[in-house]
């Protein structure tokens, strides 16, 4: 499997943190603009964007507050569901869930799934519907 024929470019950076309404003033001075602003269960969550740079931010009250804390890194792709059945059968990859999972971001939705890779980073694939 080419893994590379399914990706489109980096969806976002996902960054947890303590205080969302401070994370997002820090962002936007360093001219990032609100995307999207919602909630999933009880964390807040804003997504910021700077030209083709995307970040999720999210309040868990978890995080770590030391370098290294950015918590993954989203590719973009395309046909997920095949991308994970592929992946997952070849036996290569440390597959951190056991489905494709799915959120209500965005208009339509997305789908996603996470990998370990090889410094303990999580690297998630996901597709915007």
């Amino acid at each position: 499997m080419n893994i590379r024929e399914f990706t489109t470019g980096v969806q976002h950076i996902g960054i947890p943190t303590n205080d969302i309404n401070k994370t997002i003033e820090f962002y936007r001075a360093l001219g990032f603009e609100t995307a999207l602003r919602t909630v999933n269960g009880t964390e807040e969550v804003a997504f910021l964007k700077l030209h083709n740079l995307m970040i999720e931010t999210y309040q868990n009250n978890n995080a770590k507050m030391e370098y290294g804390a950015i918590d993954h890194i989203a590719i973009d792709v395309k046909d997920i569901d095949k991308l994970f059945v592929g992946m997952k059968s070849s036996n290569s990859f440390c597959i951190l869930d056991m489905q494709v999972n799915s959120l209500p971001f965005w208009e339509k939705g997305v789908k996603f799934f996470t990998i370990e890779g090889p410094n303990k980073e999580k690297i998630e694939f996901c597709e915007r519907l």
